[in-house]
């Protein structure tokens, strides 16, 4: 599988993000699953998180965007306060036309060699607890269950309930 890295830019990038967003919103909504809204997230919400932390996206050969990921230093959200020991994983989406067969799995590990690089020793991310597929998807990758957050807020104040899973970086 020939994918690239690269940060995400305010231009251009904005809209695929957006359109990535809105693909996997409908995609997890045609397969049964309450978790994502498409129109949910716009351009701002990216340039934001770009702002606070890093957006990586992920291109196939002849430089088309198959995927995308966040990648905050800090999740206070679902894990409260924490030293800075991790990285954490928001938003992994993959364009399911077009992406290569790996590509969830490529964006994990490219994050979490950027969060090693940045020398945290844990990569950390949260799944909504009503989607155990996600939560055996991010098993499978390494990542262990430790904890619930049964009241995380989201888009406009809603409380939803995600598990905590962590990997342990490095040796």
């Amino acid at each position: 599988m020939e994918l690239t890295f690269r940060l995400a830019d305010d231009g251009a990038d904005l809209p695929a993000l957006v359109a990535l967003y809105d693909a996997a919103a409908r995609w997890m909504q045609t397969n049964g699953i309450a978790q994502w809204k498409p129109g949910e997230k716009d351009a701002e919400h990216f340039r934001r998180r770009r702002s606070d932390g890093e957006v990586w996206l992920a291109q196939a050969a002849g430089h088309h965007p198959v995927g995308a990921f966040e990648l905050w230093w800090q999740d206070e959200p679902a894990w409260g306060p924490q030293p800075p020991e991790a990285g954490y994983v928001h938003r992994l989406m993959v364009d399911r036309d077009r992406a290569p067969a790996g590509t969830g799995r490529a964006m994990l590990a490219h994050a979490e060699r950027r969060t090693a690089e940045a020398g945290r020793a844990w990569s950390r991310l949260d799944c909504v607890s009503s989607n155990p597929r996600l939560r055996t998807y991010y098993e499978a990758a390494g990542y262990t269950a430790v904890g619930e957050q049964p009241f995380k807020e989201g888009t406009g104040g809603s409380k939803y309930a995600v598990t905590l899973l962590e990997k342990r970086l490095g040796g």
